[in-house]
This record gives C-alpha cells, sequence and structure tokens, in this order.
C-alpha cells in the first residue's frame, strides 16, 4: 500500500478494509507489529506527526529497499493461494449441531459478507480511489467472490438442515 503514497496504520487499515479484507484480512494487531518490524528492517520509515490531545501520528514510507524487496517478492510467478475459513470448518461439523446453531451461524456470516459487499461497493469512492488497476481488479474479485459466496450459502442452506435431521434420527435410532 505504500507504494501508492505515505500512510498511517490507520489510513491502511481503512484500506485493507475495503481491498485487501476478502482475502487477506488484517487488523491493528498485525498492522503495527509487521509496520514496526519492516521500519527494523529499514523497508519503511515513519515520521511522528504531532496531534493537539491525541497521541503523535505515524505516517509511514516505503524506502528504496523496501521498494526493492516488493519487487523482488512480484518477480514469484506462482505466489500460494490459501483460503482459511473458520465458517466452513465449523459447518464441516454441522451433523453435530442443531437447526437453530446452524441457521445462527449461516445468518451471521450472510450479515458479514452484505457488510463486506457495501465496503467493497463503496471502493472508488473512498481513500483507495486512486488504487491503480490491479487493485481494482482484486477488489471487483472479492465483490464477484463474496456474491457467489452469498448465492451458494442461500441455495444451499437446506441441505445443512437436512443433513443435521438425517444425522439426528440415525442417533436417536442407535440409542
Amino acid at each position: 500500500m505504500l507504494t501508492d503514497g505515505p500512510a498511517s496504520g490507520y489510513d491502511m487499515k481503512k484500506c485493507f478494509e475495503s481491498s485487501f479484507g476478502h482475502f487477506f484480512p488484517a487488523g491493528y494487531g498485525s498492522i503495527y507489529p509487521a509496520l514496526a518490524t519492516l521500519a527494523r528492517n529499514d523497508l519503511v520509515e515513519f515520521e511522528q506527526i504531532h496531534q493537539e490531545g491525541k497521541p503523535d501520528r505515524k505516517v509511514y514510507s516505503i524506502t528504496d529497499k523496501g521498494r526493492e524487496e516488493l519487487m523482488k517478492s512480484l518477480s514469484n510467478p506462482s505466489p500460494s493461494h490459501k483460503i482459511r475459513s473458520e465458517f466452513l470448518a465449523m459447518l464441516w461439523f454441522a451433523h453435530l449441531m442443531d437447526e437453530e446453531q446452524i441457521d445462527a451461524v449461516i445468518e451471521d456470516r450472510l450479515r458479514d459478507i452484505e457488510k463486506f459487499l457495501e465496503l467493497i461497493a463503496a471502493f472508488p469512492g473512498n481513500d483507495c480511489n486512486s488504487a491503480p488497476k490491479g487493485a481494482q481488479f482484486v477488489a471487483g474479485y472479492g465483490e464477484y467472490m463474496a456474491t457467489a459466496f452469498k448465492n451458494y450459502i442461500e441455495k444451499n442452506r437446506a441441505v445443512l438442515v437436512e443433513d443435521t435431521e438425517q444425522q439426528q434420527a440415525v442417533a436417536a435410532v442407535s440409542r
């Protein structure tokens, strides 16, 4: 993100939420430690800006060394593509859950998807509006994947309940 210009950790988190969030979640607990490590390794530098009544604000910039490291990592033609989903891991065990639990998990996930889609919809008008084509592509990919995920859940959620009812019936018979 710093290749587009200086930014604070807060600015980066806002950008992550609206552009990277669907594939690379980052909160303050990961952004600030990463920035500290990058600064120790001379890959970024920062300027402290005094603010009245608030803690000083650190604005980070990428260094020449940081840009070189980034360019090296971008030369990898086969980056890994991993997806980690606690939602899917939980639903793997839907046969052990009752219908209310399953419904609560699904409804919560659908709300999260809707919030994410709202963030993506705001992408062209937010602080990242000068984003390069790659960032716009990634945001579009996120929107597509979230919409497909939502559609799949809505279309197939009954399978989870049917499976649960069958499993519970089998368990009742075997007792």
